[in-house]
């Protein structure tokens, strides 16, 4: 059986790992790893997009990081409440023709009681910004 530490129901000091394990995991921009901290049939919902199970999960993300170039992401612990945790993020990136972006957004995440998450809701929104106001 698949465990992915620290498990539920979380107190603030593991809530807080595990967001700092999410960040960490999707700041190195690998599909294979960020995609195994999720059930293999999580259900996303991610922007307008609906994404079903580990393997389009990994889709998904190797998608993205071809299209979101210099990616930086920092996550925010927001709430928690047994196997639930609310983050608010943002992240900067650069489109293929050049322009950077920020984007905010608030996650929501449910874990079986194995640590990994099985439910991800997620709102983004995008900022066009110039280069010298990156903040990450």
């Amino acid at each position: 059986m698949e465990q992915r530490a620290p498990l539920p129901p979380f107190t603030l000091e593991t809530a807080l790992q595990k967001v700092q394990l999410a960040e960490d995991a999707w700041n190195s921009c690998n599909p294979e790893r960020v995609c195994m901290a999720y059930t293999i049939d999580t259900e996303w919902r991610n922007r307008a997009e609906f994404i079903n199970g580990r393997e389009e999960v990994k889709a998904f993300l190797s998608k993205k990081w071809r299209k979101e170039l210099h990616y930086k992401l920092k996550k925010e612990l927001w709430s928690f409440h047994e196997n639930r945790i609310a983050v608010r993020f943002h992240y900067e990136w650069q489109d293929a023709a050049g322009q950077w972006y920020r984007s905010y957004g608030n996650e929501l995440w449910e874990y079986d009681e194995n640590g990994l998450m099985r439910k991800r809701y997620a709102s983004i929104n995008d900022l066009a910004i110039l280069e010298n106001e990156k903040t990450l």
